[in-house]
């Protein structure tokens, strides 16, 4: 299955856990070696695999790192880089905060007779 945005996020973890555990079978590894060499519980390898419920984000890693997975972790979220007009209105320096949307305001209405109301 491809993980895709209309996919629900039960969807999602259950399709990542099923891709954990075809790497680590392949890596010929059992789930308490998986555990022992993340330095996780084996409950936490079992809740990855299963999709089930979501365990805390440091074990996911842990276990990545584990089944050499980590640097894919960069395609996941990737170093924004701005664009090269973004690049000249910020003079080198990077964003440090969001600011809202502009939004545009209203033309005010021209006075017309029987408007009065």
């Amino acid at each position: 299955m491809k993980i895709a945005k209309q996919a629900t996020d039960a969807a999602v973890l259950t399709e990542i856990g099923r891709r954990l555990a075809r790497v680590r079978l392949e890596k010929n590894l059992t789930q308490v070696q998986l555990a022992e060499q993340a330095g996780v519980s084996k409950s936490t390898v079992q809740r990855l695999e299963s999709g089930d419920v979501s365990p805390q984000l440091s074990g996911f890693i842990r276990v990545c790192r584990v089944l050499d997975l980590i640097e894919r972790l960069d395609l996941l979220v990737p170093e924004p880089v701005p664009s090269p007009v973004e690049q000249l209105k910020l003079g080198g320096k990077r964003r440090k905060r969001a600011s809202k949307a502009k939004v545009p305001k209203p033309s005010p209405k021209k006075w017309q007779w029987g408007d009065e109301k």
